[in-house]
């Protein structure tokens, strides 16, 4: 009925490792509540008699693709370990709910197979950036021959964040899985043979590039057409940079509150690069979203849609493609009776005067 009530069942039915690996955040988890938290403290201005709202139209672009609703789904790593079907499954789900899928670059299935499977799906490729640097302009050169729409550059993980969860219970990947981009170079393949048993962590942190600048924006739209979206953005000064370095859209995330605990909730921090943008890119936003009303109350505040990382996972592990389209299905239901409610027939009608906040959040 909720996506409360898959997050308790999927948690029930998960292994501990995996659990934890999924669910955890940074160090004491305050920056992964504080997500979900501050969306609850925007307050909603709802709107009677203001116009016919019979039918809505819920369709938003993400990019130059419409899809059937301002919510797509992030990019997650290693959705093998929640359903055989992982990416796949996925992918499939997306499609057939109408959204844009951004592929994790820790994928169980590559993007080759992911295309094979489900070739109409909007995709778009997440990014770490290898210290071998030809490794990724090969991943992305592979996946734009492939289809794929965007390249979505994470820049909020020169390393990999303090997560006791995953800590505790020394997780680990089990023998019959692995990240399939890595496994398509025999070079990566061996570094990551050679460290694999020394933790998730410490694999990430050893392959992936920790001197990324904004430099490194330039080198990506050097090797590829696709358009380069940057995610992890939180404040107005690396807006500003980003726009400069010629990004075409930005994601406001903090990771899932899984890379520096005690920093702002990404609802706290949206107005404030949507102001400092000013329209000359697209924003999109992550983090703590579980309720239609969050994704109204992120347009309102100026993003153009909302991605969903952990309900997805959760969707997937109670059902696989079904899960993770009935999880899709709720989160439009809600969010079109929040349209209804608040006297919006399209998301165009969606304004700023349709919210408030308490006195927790002092800028929006």
């Amino acid at each position: 009925m909720s996506l409360k009530d898959f997050e308790k069942k999927a948690l029930e039915k998960l292994p501990l490792g995996t659990r934890e690996f999924y669910r955890n955040g940074a160090v004491n988890e305050e920056t992964m509540e504080r997500n979900r938290e501050a969306w609850k403290e925007i307050i909603l201005r709802p709107r009677f008699l203001y116009k016919d709202v019979s039918k809505r139209d819920l369709t938003a672009f993400f990019l130059k693709d419409k899809c059937s609703m301002p919510i797509a789904v992030a990019p997650t790593a290693l959705q093998c370990l929640a359903h055989p079907e992982g990416e796949v499954a996925t992918a499939q789900a997306c499609k057939e709910s109408g959204v844009v899928y951004v592929m994790s670059t820790m994928s169980t299935f590559s993007v080759d197979q992911v295309s094979k499977a489900s070739p109409e799906t909007i995709k778009w490729l997440q990014l770490y950036v290898y210290k071998d640097r030809s490794v990724s302009a090969r991943l992305v050169k592979r996946a734009e021959s492939l289809g794929f729409k965007a390249v979505v550059l994470t820049i909020d993980a020169p390393y990999i964040g303090i997560r006791l969860g995953e800590a505790r219970t020394k997780f680990s990947l089990p023998p019959h899985l692995k990240p399939a981009n890595f496994y398509l170079e025999t070079e990566t393949t061996a570094q990551m043979e050679s460290i694999k048993d020394d933790g998730w962590m410490a694999l990430s942190n050893v392959v992936f590039d920790n001197s990324m600048t904004w430099e490194t924006i330039s080198w990506l739209k050097q090797i590829t057409d696709l358009p380069v979206l940057v995610k992890g953005l939180m404040i107005q000064e690396d807006a500003e940079l980003a726009v400069n370095a010629g990004v075409d859209g930005i994601i406001v995330s903090n990771h899932g509150g899984r890379q520096l605990d005690s920093c702002a909730a990404t609802a706290e921090s949206l107005s404030e690069v949507v102001k400092a943008v000013d329209g000359r890119v697209p924003i999109f936003v992550d983090g703590g979203v579980r309720n239609g009303t969050d994704v109204f109350k992120a347009l309102a505040l100026g993003a153009q849609g909302v991605f969903l990382g952990r309900p997805v996972l959760y969707g997937l592990t109670c059902g696989g493609k079904e899960g993770v389209k009935k999880v899709l299905s709720i989160m439009r239901k809600e969010f079109d009776m929040a349209m209804a409610l608040c006297g919006c027939t399209s998301t165009k009608d969606i304004k700023p005067s349709h919210v408030g906040i308490r006195t927790r959040i002092s800028k929006l």
